[in-house]
């Protein structure tokens, strides 16, 4: 097991890593977590040495937002940049065909909004987040709109999981877009993540789920062995 410490060296690791698909001129999809905030570094960094002064990010969260502005990197939204070259993100979960399980950060619906947006989808990882099944670690996040968000659990729970509402602080976490989240647990993980995914998008009031599925191009795992990248058959 890492410690705090290993883990973000790690982070940053695979951040570097991921730098490398980065060019100059670039429209750059900014994800949103942990990782994400050593990527955010080390492009500051970079600008700061004199290079990667055409590329400008789109975030996917005002917590992005913020911290990028703060370290000076140009930002667009996707009304001015529809177009997006590259995205790097994080996951919370990878399994062996690259499938994602994203949304402990609560920008789940922003990032895949981005991440369908990009040529590229590149996550960054350290090693606990790899499975062989998603949901046998992370919970599935599932947002929902919060009108009628009571009826929502009897049929999350129809479909095989244990529903949680997030809360933070006594309080149902908030989305940027002014939505709720149910964590949902799966006993045994998610047997099929695609007929899922056809249940839950078909369901009135269901916004968005965790499950980012056949998007990723590449995934950067960083492990105590170093850093590998492991990229979708056809990808390029």
């Amino acid at each position: 097991m890492h410690t705090t410490s290993d883990t973000e060296a790690l982070k940053r690791a695979a951040a570097e890593r991921a730098a490398e698909w980065i060019r100059d001129g670039m429209t750059l999809g900014l994800g949103t977590g942990s990782t994400v905030r050593h990527l955010l570094d080390v492009i500051a960094e970079h600008r700061a040495a004199g290079q990667w002064s055409g590329v400008v990010g789109v975030p996917t969260s005002e917590d992005t937002t913020q911290r990028a502005r703060r370290l000076g990197i140009p930002l667009a939204t996707l009304d001015e940049r529809p177009r997006i070259d590259l995205t790097i993100d994080g996951a919370d979960e990878v399994d062996p065909e690259l499938r994602l399980i994203k949304g402990l950060g609560a920008a789940l619906l922003r990032e895949k909004i981005v991440a369908a947006a990009s040529r590229e989808l590149v996550i960054v990882a350290d090693d606990t987040k790899v499975v062989d099944r998603l949901g046998t670690r992370a919970p599935l996040p599932v947002e929902v709109d919060p009108f009628g968000a009571a009826v929502q659990p009897d049929f999350l729970r129809s479909l095989g999981a244990d529903p949680v509402l997030r809360v933070r602080d006594g309080r149902p976490v908030v989305t940027d877009g002014g939505n709720l989240i149910y964590d949902c647990r799966f006993p045994a993980g998610i047997a099929d993540p695609e007929a899922l995914e056809i249940s839950l998008a078909l369901r009135a009031g269901v916004v968005e789920t965790g499950l980012f599925l056949g998007m990723a191009t590449a995934v950067v795992i960083a492990g105590s062995g170093g850093v590998q990248v492991r990229e979708r058959e056809g990808a390029r």
